[in-house]
């Protein structure tokens, strides 16, 4: 799990710099890209983390690919990558939504035990 908490350090980094561009970098639809994506992607990095304090390594990890997937393909495109990524970022937020699920049957069963 060390290896999930550190890229889940470095997500939430890279979001915060992503947003930062975005706010004060950038313009237009470029800048509404990636103000989206930071903030999913440290949500996510957030989310990340308490799934790595719960035990859950598969949430954990789809937080953390999923988010890079759905922020990284936006950061692409606006930095002026081709508009087709906007098709796989769908992919990003479906391992983010799955993640989420998977949390809570995790939290569900772990409070059946305690």
């Amino acid at each position: 799990m060390r290896l999930v908490t550190v890229l889940a350090a470095l997500s939430g980094a890279v979001a915060v710099i992503a947003g930062a561009f975005g706010a004060h970098g950038a313009s237009g639809e470029a800048a509404e890209w990636l103000r989206t994506g930071g903030h999913y992607q440290l949500v996510h990095a957030v989310a990340a983390l308490v799934a790595v304090r719960m035990q859950a390594r598969v949430p954990a990890w789809l937080f953390v690919v999923g988010g890079a997937l759905f922020a990284g393909t936006l950061y692409a495109m606006a930095l002026g990558g081709p508009r087709w990524l906007g098709a796989v970022t769908p992919l990003g937020g479906l391992g983010l939504i799955v993640g989420w699920l998977w949390l809570g049957w995790v939290a569900s069963r772990q409070s059946r035990l305690n």
